[in-house]
């Protein structure tokens, strides 16, 4: 998929899950590119975000590397169950559908795949298998969860996490957790 043709595959519109999401402009494959990420705008000692910046749009990657999401990335929505992830590939990193996605449908993912921290939040994404309160921390996921994400993590997320990742995928069994 070319770089011109993710631009026309989604539309900005008002979301039942909060302000404006991102929804698929035409029917999107399992496993195809939904965008490219632009991480050009790092944040760091040198570089501060600015006074219209808002801290809640950062993603914090490997390395402790702090990048601002860029529109429309801005605008994904998180949901408990999502459509979609993100995947570095050849140092880009990519929202890659996790299923198929009908044209109108709002493309979301969940934001604890390669997530760390201790953020919470109230989620309000209405999916059936919503968890209501969420943790910003891959591994403060239920379980299953977990073990479901595994695939979708990124390279960098389970290399800085190796140990937690190893004990996930051996069965997680809590007589040899990490």
């Amino acid at each position: 998929m070319s770089d011109d043709s993710l631009l026309g595959s989604m539309d900005l519109r008002h979301s039942r899950i909060e302000g404006t999401g991102v929804f698929a402009a035409h029917s999107i494959s399992r496993g195809d590119t939904v965008l490219r990420i632009d991480d050009s705008r790092g944040v760091d000692e040198h570089h501060p975000l600015g006074s219209a910046e808002d801290p809640r749009y950062c993603d914090y990657l490997e390395a402790g590397k702090v990048i601002l999401i860029q529109i429309p990335e801005t605008y994904i929505n998180y949901s408990c169950d999502p459509n979609t992830y993100v995947k570095t590939m050849n140092g880009v990193r990519e929202v890659i559908a996790l299923r198929p996605i009908e044209a109108g449908q709002e493309i979301t993912y969940d934001y604890c795949i390669n997530g760390d921290g201790n953020t919470v939040w109230v989620c309000h994404c209405g999916a059936s298998r919503c968890r209501r309160m969420i943790h910003s921390d891959f591994f403060h996921l239920p379980m299953e969860l977990q073990s479901e994400y595994l695939p979708p993590l990124d390279d960098w997320f389970r290399q800085e996490r190796a140990a937690e990742v190893e004990w996930l995928a051996r069965g997680g069994d809590t007589q040899d957790s990490p």
